[in-house]
């Protein structure tokens, strides 16, 4: 039978220490193509770099939990009792003096429970290692993706259909919230970002429900609906009722940087080369001053993962990894406001190939 933790087995030995320790998360997800939620109950599973896995799981999630076909050691434990003991039967089962956790999931409360039952316990943070066996997608994968793109991008566009000048920030949310589920999403990747005029300036601004959006005005909105486990991440600017000629010069300047990040991706290029030829066309534009963000990030069953595409990350792209492609351009203060074009991009055998196909020339709307 194939193990199904031999790639976890693998960091374990290439990093020297007795196991990789998983929570509940993208990489848990995974692993089982389960979800368990993150809240104050810990849950981990530990993978020796030999032998059988073992769990400590809450007593009233072992019903879920068995679906799993776990195959080791499963210690629970129940809230009226704490989980401290399940904690230290599960070291007497599989001692541990050196384990390997994702940095960027695992709890600081989880660590120290760890660390209480196993004294003298080395934790390395192998955030990069474990989240890397997501880095290249599969074909399932990608098709889920494309999926959650596809709501995403039906959904916009029966929302951009609806607006109008007088509308307020959260109006504009609450409609697209709505066509995202009613177009099929499981859920939404991330809250999403509805900003105009001057808030469409800060990158993670939050939609107002006190501020009518006026003729002129930019409006950004950045979101994604969740399809089964995957997330779509999509930014598109539009202009209300006009757009002035300032606006339209910053639109095609990002608009240009936003396919120069198209045609530099390619296997075998870094992410360092595209997000210096995608900034390097923002630098030589008059409005350099306003850069304030890399060209992206990975997507995939989290929003932000690896491969970050940012100077001086020197990640080698291969076919099946997804990253966002999303320059921008932000002006704060009175007047103020900012314009982002945001693509997801799969890394393809032969170069690239969108999976966002919404139409980006600059748009009026209302």
């Amino acid at each position: 039978m194939t193990d199904r933790y031999a790639a976890h087995r693998a960091i374990a030995r290439d990093l020297g220490v007795d196991a990789v320790a998983l929570v509940p998360g993208p990489n848990f997800e995974r692993l089982y193509d389960a979800s368990f939620g993150t809240n104050e109950r810990p849950m981990v599973i530990v993978i020796p770099a030999e032998g059988a896995p073992t769990a400590l799981v809450p007593n009233l999630e072992l019903t879920s939990f068995a679906k799993l076909g776990f195959e080791g050691e499963v210690f629970d434990w129940r809230d009226q009792t704490g989980y401290n003991d399940a904690f230290a039967a599960m070291a007497g089962h599989l001692p541990l003096g050196s384990v390997a956790v994702e940095g960027q999931v695992m709890r600081v409360f989880t660590h120290h429970a760890l660390t209480v039952a196993n004294p003298g316990l080395n934790v390395v943070d192998a955030e990069y290692q474990i989240a890397g066996l997501r880095l290249k997608k599969t074909p399932e994968e990608i098709a889920a993706l494309s999926e959650a793109i596809r709501i995403s991008e039906a959904a916009l566009g029966e929302t951009l259909d609806q607006i109008r000048a007088g509308m307020t920030e959260a109006q504009v949310e609450r409609i697209l919230v709505a066509a995202l589920f009613a177009h099929g999403a499981d859920d939404q990747a991330f809250g999403a970002l509805v900003a105009a005029s001057d808030n469409s300036a800060h990158s993670h601004a939050h939609a107002r429900d006190d501020y009518q959006i006026q003729p002129g005005d930019a409006l950004l909105i950045d979101f994604g609906a969740k399809k089964h486990r995957f997330c779509a991440d999509i930014t598109r600017t539009v202009f209300v009722g006009h757009a002035t000629d300032e606006a339209q010069a910053v639109y095609d300047t990002v608009l240009r940087a936003n396919l120069m990040g198209h045609a530099r991706t390619e296997p075998g290029a870094t992410a360092h080369d595209v997000d210096d030829a995608v900034i390097s066309v923002l630098e030589a534009s008059p409005f350099a001053d306003r850069i304030r963000t890399k060209t992206g990030h990975g997507l995939g069953r989290d929003v932000h993962e690896a491969p970050y595409i940012m100077r001086g990350n020197p990640q080698v792209l291969e076919p099946g990894m997804v990253f966002t492609n999303e320059p921008g351009l932000y002006r704060t203060g009175p007047g103020g406001f900012g314009v982002r074009i945001e693509d997801d991009v799969l890394v393809t055998e032969t170069g690239s190939r969108s999976l966002t196909t919404f139409p980006k020339e600059l748009r009026i709307v209302g």
